[in-house]
């Protein structure tokens, strides 16, 4: 069984871990030395309060114990991210692991997931741009760790466990234990791993597991919200810092932690590439539907900036 997680806890840390800004800035400040204090906290002040109201970023979870020792790997988990601060809607577009995909420097098409050995997290988010065509500059890398120790600081999380749920691979890096009993239940972080790594039960396979892994989202973002984690964010923000690697300048992530409290799970909207898996050459590949992929894709990341953008300009007019 090859590794599976998923990763998509990072939307929590943009949307409120952050919220302790006035740590983060500080520090910040402090690291710039005394006499450039005044002229920081002006530049970061006005980039703080311009800017667009949405963010778009690709999330990839690497099959790695430490994410600054992941160049090599291959990504188990990609996903599109848009989060718009003024509305509190968080949009994700997963796309499976096996979709087949032109990447860039390589001579046919290959499963994209093959992207971040050839070339990091910068020839993923090419792969991805070239696949939907659309525009994206942001990534964000996170590792195992952050799974179990997210969980285990927000007190579990409550899901409803499918099946029973058994599996076993003393070589896989880190080793898969798997052994999950049906039912609802408050997961820790390490079964919380254990769930979000279980794959073979699913009648669909991956695209099951993907479903599975939204709802599970969903209910970790609902209890990392509640106001009983508040104390927890300083903690939140160490196991971010030591677990992820991104490309989204700091001001920006604080902007959008600044509206925390817009966002919850009821604004969350999980989507999946649209397609279907079939064998080629004795390979199993994910072969998207382009027709679908396209609408979808419009109505997701593309018509909702288009109307955001005419509205502004409206607004300029006048």
């Amino acid at each position: 069984m090859k590794k599976t997680f998923f990763k998509t806890f990072f939307i929590s840390f943009i949307v409120f871990s952050l919220v302790w800004g006035g740590f983060i800035y500080k520090t910040v400040i402090k690291a710039t030395g005394e006499s450039d204090e005044e002229e920081y906290r002006e530049t970061f002040l006005d980039r703080l309060i311009d800017g667009k109201d949405d963010i778009t970023f690709l999330l990839l979870g690497v099959d790695s114990k430490d994410v600054k020792k992941s160049s090599g790997t291959r990504t188990d988990t990609m996903i599109l991210c848009r989060v718009d601060k003024s509305t509190g809607e968080i949009t994700m577009l997963s796309i499976p692991r096996d979709t087949k995909a032109r990447i860039r420097g390589r001579k046919y098409e290959e499963k994209i997931n093959h992207a971040h050995a050839y070339g990091g997290p910068e020839l993923s988010v090419k792969a991805v741009k070239d696949l939907l065509g659309i525009d994206l500059e942001y990534y964000v890398k996170v590792d195992y760790n952050i799974v179990r120790e997210f969980v285990d600081l927000i007190g579990g999380v409550e899901i409803d466990v499918p099946m029973d749920m058994k599996y076993s691979d003393p070589i896989a890096d880190p080793p898969l234990y798997i052994n999950l009993k049906k039912g609802y239940q408050t997961l820790d972080g390490e079964k919380a791993l254990q769930f979000l790594r279980f794959r073979k039960g699913y009648v669909d396979q991956d695209l099951g597991r993907i479903k599975a892994q939204q709802e599970f989202l969903k209910a970790a973002i609902d209890k990392a919200l509640r106001p009983s984690n508040v104390v927890n964010i300083p903690s939140m923000i160490k196991t971010y810092y030591e677990n992820v690697e991104t490309n989204i300048p700091l001001d920006v992530i604080m902007k959008f932690a600044m509206k925390a409290k817009s966002f919850s799970s009821d604004s969350i909207q999980a989507n999946t590439l649209p397609g279907a898996s079939k064998y080629i050459n004795g390979v199993s590949y994910f072969i998207p539907n382009q027709e679908e992929t396209n609408k979808l894709v419009k109505a997701l990341f593309t018509d909702q900036r288009a109307v955001e953008n005419s509205e502004n300009n409206d607004g300029e007019a006048n």
